[in-house]
Formats: structure tokens, sequence, C-alpha cells
């Protein structure tokens, strides 16, 4: 095995063992998993930096909110004391309420989707940072769980009930966060096309001293006119040193 795929095995092995913990990791353990490697302390840095980034805590958890903006922190805020005046359950309740869910009583399950709103606010502190708003975790989360609580009367005991819903929950979250992931890869491809067609007029325009056709750009940079042409829409037609269109 090459040094580049031992580091990336090392890396996830680092990553798991981070997560069975609770999501930290003492500086001591990353040392001896990466001492085959023989890395340095600049190195080693990058590293903790990275597991860092990935909300991993080094030689203790990391907060949940220290990801979040001001604008996040008020809106958990607001939120959380909106969640204060609701009912709040009493001891045992829970379990008797996800029985009757599970056995189709709808005010059942609306009074356990009521309950299980501060669990939802828990889990999208955990998925914080990763290009998604707060506001729209929770919402995500909060529609799985709704989502999830009429479906509990697949399960066979009420106490996997709040396995199965926090995994629905954790599921809604990480779809969305790889939904604005995918568009925002999507958008920077746009974007980086619209570039490349830009500063290659450019530098056409600049050689004629006048603006070029879409013609003579696809003729001297090997671009195709379909591709010029996209760059040209997706750019609201504002690509200069190009007749327009």
């Amino acid at each position: 095995m090459n040094q580049e795929d031992l580091f990336a095995q090392t890396l996830e092995q680092v990553k798991s063992h981070a997560a069975d913990q609770g999501g930290w990791i003492s500086e001591e353990d990353v040392q001896e998993a990466f001492a085959p490697l023989e890395l340095s302390g600049e190195q080693l840095q990058m590293v903790y930096d990275y597991l860092i980034k990935c909300k991993i805590g080094i030689n203790a958890p990391v907060n949940p909110d220290d990801y979040l903006t001001q604008e996040e922190k008020n809106y958990l805020q607001n939120y959380l004391d909106e969640l204060e005046m609701l009912p709040q359950s009493r001891e045992g309740e829970r379990e008797a309420v996800t029985l009757s869910a599970m056995a189709g009583d709808t005010d059942a399950q609306s009074r356990l989707v009521t309950m299980y709103l501060p669990d939802v606010v828990e889990v999208a502190r955990l998925y914080s940072g990763q290009g998604v708003p707060l506001e729209d975790l929770i919402g995500e989360g909060n529609l799985a769980l709704t989502m999830g609580v009429s479906m509990l009367g697949a399960l066979e005991h009420a106490s996997q009930a709040q396995g199965m819903l926090g995994k629905m929950m954790m599921d809604a979250m990480e779809e969305l966060i790889q939904e604005q992931q995918d568009i925002s890869r999507a958008d920077q491809r746009m974007a980086d096309r619209i570039n490349k067609v830009s500063e290659a007029a450019q530098s056409l325009s600049e050689e004629l001293h006048r603006k070029v056709t879409v013609e003579e750009l696809a003729g001297e940079t090997g671009l195709t006119e379909k591709a010029i042409r996209d760059a040209i829409r997706l750019s609201g037609h504002k690509i200069e040193f190009l007749e327009e269109v």
C-alpha cells in the first residue's frame, strides 16, 4: 500500500474511532495512529485542523454551537423559547404515548411529535456548519419526525421508536446537506465554465481588437459552440467581448 492510500485509510480509522467515543479523540491516539507514516509536526497539525473541521474534537468533544452563525444562535434561542411554552412531558408519558401512536392513535402521534421536537434540535446542532442553515435542518428533521410517527406501527416494541425516529431525522438532514453540496458543486462548475469562456473571449478580442463571434471563439479555442452558447445563457448574456447571440 502506498503512502497516500495508507494516509487515507488511517484518517478514516481515526474518524471512526472518534465517532465511537462520541465525536472526539486524543492527540496521543492520533499520533499513535499516524506513527507509521512519520508525519512532521506541521503535517500532524493539518490532520488536527481537518478533524476539527469535521467537528471532531481533539482531547474533548467540540461544542456544536461553535459552528453556528450569530443569526443561527439567535434563531436557536427563539426556537427553544417557543418549545419551552409547549406542554412538557411527564415521567413515563413518552412510552405510553408511543404505544398509543403505534396503535394508530392520531392524537398520540401528534403528541409524540411535540415530545420529540427538542430531539430534532439536538440532532440539527450536530449537523450544523455543513452548508445548510440550522433553521432548514430543523425543518427537515421535523418533517422526518412527523412522517416517522405515522410509521411506528411497523415496530414490535416501543423501545425501538426513539432509535427509528432518530435515524429518520439524521437521514433527512444528511440528504439535505448532500443535496446542498451537489448544488454547490454544480454552481461552481457553471461558474468555472462561464469564466473559461469569458477569459477566452477576452484574450481573442484583445488580439483582434474587436468583439468576437461564437464561431470565431470556437475555432480558436476548441470549445464547442454549444458550450459557449450555454455559458452565455448561464451568465445571463453578460459575457463581455462577445457579439450578441
